[in-house]
Formats: structure tokens, sequence, C-alpha cells
């Protein structure tokens, strides 16, 4: 049996009994979203990161990846502030994560993630100059 607080989030997202979205993953174990002992800037960018992470969460798992490779490609494809934009967008997306995760990686994990922006930015400067 799930406790009183799953209880009433069940009722809030509408997965109760007999809902038919009550097939979609469930969430993270874990108490929390938000990282202990945070700065001011990082909990507010968690608190309102809270929705966004939760809404993708319960999207196929395929969507994120579908939509970021369809915007690199338009990106790399369309011609100049066009194809910049959509670079940009998948870069700040890439951010984004980046910073919700960089408590919890190690350097090791965290110099893929900078070298990958880092990338997409480049293109996304170049795409707007007409290269």
């Amino acid at each position: 049996m799930a406790s009183p607080e799953h209880e009433d989030e069940r009722r809030r997202s509408g997965r109760g009994r007999g809902d038919p979205g009550g097939s979609r993953r469930p969430l993270p174990p874990g108490d929390s979203l938000f990282t202990p002992g945070a700065g001011r800037w990082r909990r507010e960018v968690e608190r309102r990161s809270a929705v966004p992470l939760v809404w993708l969460h319960r999207r196929p798992r395929a969507l994120a990846p579908v939509v970021l490779g369809a915007l690199f490609i338009a990106g790399l494809l369309a011609p100049g502030v066009v194809g910049a934009l959509c670079l940009a967008l998948v870069a700040v997306f890439f951010t984004w994560l980046a910073f919700l995760t960089w408590p919890t990686l190690d350097r090791r994990q965290r110099t893929p993630r900078v070298v990958m922006i880092l990338v997409v930015l480049v293109l996304a400067v170049a795409r707007a100059l007409g290269y």
C-alpha cells in the first residue's frame, strides 16, 4: 500500500485507479528533486525546473533525443540565423541539464558535458556567421 503522500500525488496528477494515465512511468525514487544545502540561485533554478522535468519524465523516453536530434540536424542544414537558433536551443537544453546534474558529477563526467556544449555553441556561432 502506498503512503498517504503518494496517494495525494496520484490524486493531483490524475493517476488514480482506473485512470488511463496510470500506466505512465513512475517518478524516480527519492525524497526530493532539490540539492540539499544549495544556494539561493540553484534552489530557484531547481524549483522552476521541477515541473518541466516531471513533464519530460512522463513523456515517452525517446521524445527528448528525437526532438534534440531533429533540432541539431535542422541547425546544421538550415541557413544562417535559423540554423544558429536551432543549435542554440540544443545548447541551452544541454546547459540546463548539465547545471541541474552538476553537483552529483565528478570531473570525468563534467568534462564531456562542457565539451559537448562548447562544440554546439561553436557550431551555432559558425552557422550565424554563414559558415
